[in-house]
């Protein structure tokens, strides 16, 4: 039997095209989650696995569907193999049903694996680089210096509630709690 597994990021997020392409390949089941790929709790991906037969073939869209890591990607389709079934992905055009599947699969998972520690070397360079020309990343406080010694003064001297002083100062009461 061919079964497919969908999976998108965030609930604002729409599985319908990796559904219809999963449907287009003759998945006669489809496990569908929203939920981030580095969590390891997956609730649908772990009830697939769990319902997988001998013979069975486990198809995505792309192999990042299943994981964000290399070490994550091989633990899956380990326990997809140990369940007596195969592994496909659309985009890459891998099937581990087959030697010279899963030799491929090795190959792209790795260099997948590669390029993502690249884009993150890359990115804390820039921000090494950006810090360098004075730029601070981030969301700007919400309260200045001047503002902060306010809340303080306020809330020890005059006694004034943490709602109370959330409203005058149009911010959130953990803000004030923080200063």
């Amino acid at each position: 039997m061919i079964i497919g597994y969908a999976r998108v990021s965030t609930e604002e997020q729409h599985l319908d095209a990796q559904i219809s392409a999963l449907e287009a390949t003759g998945a006669e089941r489809i496990f569908s989650e929203k939920v981030s790929g580095t969590k390891r709790t997956r609730p649908e991906l772990d009830r697939m696995i769990d319902q997988l037969r001998d013979g069975d073939v486990v198809v995505v869209t792309k192999y990042d569907r299943l994981s964000r890591s290399l070490q994550d990607l091989l633990s899956i389709v380990e326990a997809i193999r140990d369940q007596g079934a195969g592994f496909r992905s659309l985009a890459e055009d891998i099937d581990t049903t087959t030697p010279a599947g899963r030799l491929v699969f090795h190959v792209f998972a790795s260099i997948a694996q590669f390029e993502r520690e690249r884009i993150s070397e890359r990115t804390k360079e820039g921000l090494v680089a950006a810090r360098g020309r004075g730029r601070i990343g981030g969301r700007p406080p919400a309260l200045s210096a001047e503002r902060r010694t306010e809340v303080v003064r306020m809330r020890d001297k005059e006694g004034r509630g943490i709602a109370e002083l959330a409203r005058l100062f149009d911010v959130s009461q953990n803000t004030i709690r923080r200063a």
